[in-house]
């Protein structure tokens, strides 16, 4: 059998398969989410979204914006990181472990457009002010993207359910095995972060949790951040999408 880890990171289960550093891949995916945590006011992402000037960042920071970018123009604006005065409005003001506070459902608005708001330059960025971003699954996605292709040949890269198969793994998805080769996969889902009538995926048109009545999408792709952007864009969307 190959070696396998897992652990908990980013408020999910984590788990690495196949070759490679597998302790080292989780020192990485702990380093970069200390660095874009919206849970500590000392991260880096924290520091962007109190700053409303332009300020230095890391490579890592800036190619997760320039994908948040991406990822606005891929989905038609459904996927949009500028949420994050929405997740705070609707009680989701620390990791769901501590529970959710009380939500104000009257201070929600909708989103801005993420162009409109945030600049990127080579190793700089800045946002508008009042403009606060949640990485949240662009994160994992981009994540499971780059951890795979640093492991090696034949690892299955797996956080929280955005993951990257690289080489031929069986990979369950929404009930039924697949076997995916140099493939990426997302499930985006209402069904776990959710608390009362409330769920934390929004819709930036609202400001509020999504009401297209799909609980669940999984999508396979490409790479696992393209898995995740259209998986999020169809839940938002609804069947007609």
């Amino acid at each position: 059998m190959r070696p396998e880890l897992h652990f908990r990171a980013m408020g999910t289960t984590c788990s690495l398969f196949g070759d490679g550093d597998l302790a080292e891949g989780e020192r990485w995916v702990r380093r970069i989410a200390a660095r874009i945590t919206r849970f500590d006011e000392a991260s880096e992402l924290s520091r962007l979204n109190a700053a409303a000037e332009w300020i230095d960042i890391s490579s890592e920071l800036e190619q997760l914006l320039r994908a948040s970018l991406r990822a606005f123009e891929m989905s038609g604006g459904l996927v949009n990181v500028a949420v994050l005065p929405s997740m705070l409005a609707i009680g989701y003001t620390r990791p769901l472990e501590q529970g959710a506070t009380a939500a104000h459902l009257d201070q929600a608005r909708s989103t801005p457009l993420l162009p409109n708001v945030l600049n990127v330059r080579p190793g700089r960025a800045r946002l508008a002010p009042n403009v606060r971003l949640d990485l949240g699954g662009i994160a994992k996605g981009w994540m499971a993207d780059r951890l795979a292709a640093s492991l090696g040949d034949h690892v299955l890269v797996n956080l929280g359910g955005d993951l990257f198969a690289r080489g031929e793994w069986p990979v369950a998805i929404s009930g039924k095995t697949y076997l995916l080769c140099d493939l990426g996969a997302a499930t985006s889902s209402t069904r776990k972060r959710r608390w009362g009538d409330l769920h934390h995926l929004i819709d930036p048109r609202t400001g509020l949790p999504s009401t297209s009545h799909l609980e669940e999408v999984s999508v396979v792709a490409k790479t696992a951040l393209d898995a995740e952007v259209l998986a999020k864009t169809v839940l938002i969307s609804g069947r007609a999408a």
